[in-house]
């Protein structure tokens, strides 16, 4: 546990009985000083300027990293991915055009199902895109690689980092969706998924285009 310096933050611990907010070394010192945004602020400042591009210039075609993760796991999150920390799952950045060929707009999440077609050797894959009005999971601010918990007061911001990307995928992305009338439309994506289910793709989407 050398070099781990975990600081308890007895302000958070007033407010919450019972509950122990744990800081980085970097934030609590951080804390002393000017205070930090709130994790709405920071996604409002990054969302366009920093977080949507980053997908765009990184993303790897979807059928590449799915036959990379099918041929060794691991070696594509080292290659493809991004682990938030050790232990964590590996998060991609990936991209694809494919066909819709289900929505189902009876789950909280909404997935929209898209055949993508193999590319240069690759198999074809099929995916799920969230379209809400449930957006769960930390595979945005996880895949993009440059949001990190040291950069907040603590892992309750950092959490909400999360909530707050995923508040504007539901705002900018998916809301702006015809999801009903999308069965059979070509669409192309941009968007992260983390490694949580082997062989299964759950994309949160950065962007999604219809083509007409």
């Amino acid at each position: 546990m050398s070099g781990l310096l975990l600081v308890v933050s007895l302000s958070a611990c007033s407010k919450v009985p019972g509950i122990y907010v744990y800081e980085s070394k970097q934030s609590a010192a951080a804390a002393e000083g000017t205070a930090a945004l709130t994790p709405k602020a920071y996604v409002d400042g990054v969302w366009s300027s920093k977080i949507v591009p980053t997908v765009h210039d990184k993303a790897v075609d979807v059928t590449t990293v799915a036959a990379a993760i099918a041929d060794d796991a691991h070696a594509a999150g080292r290659k493809y991915g991004h682990q938030a920390g050790t232990g964590s799952p590996f998060a991609y950045l990936v991209k694809g055009t494919g066909t819709v060929t289900k929505v189902d707009t009876g789950s909280a999440t909404g997935p929209v199902t898209v055949a993508v077609p193999g590319t240069a050797g690759a198999k074809a894959v099929v995916l799920n895109i969230a379209t809400g009005p449930v957006i769960a999971g930390t595979a945005v601010r996880d895949a993009v690689g440059f949001i990190s918990f040291g950069d907040f007061t603590n892992q309750i911001d950092y959490a909400n980092v999360a909530n707050q990307i995923n508040a504007r995928v539901k705002s900018d992305v998916t809301g702006k969706l015809d999801v009903k009338g999308l069965t059979g439309k070509e669409v192309t994506f941009y968007g992260a998924f983390s490694e949580l289910t082997p062989g299964q793709i759950f994309l949160v989407p950065t962007s999604v285009e219809v083509a007409p």
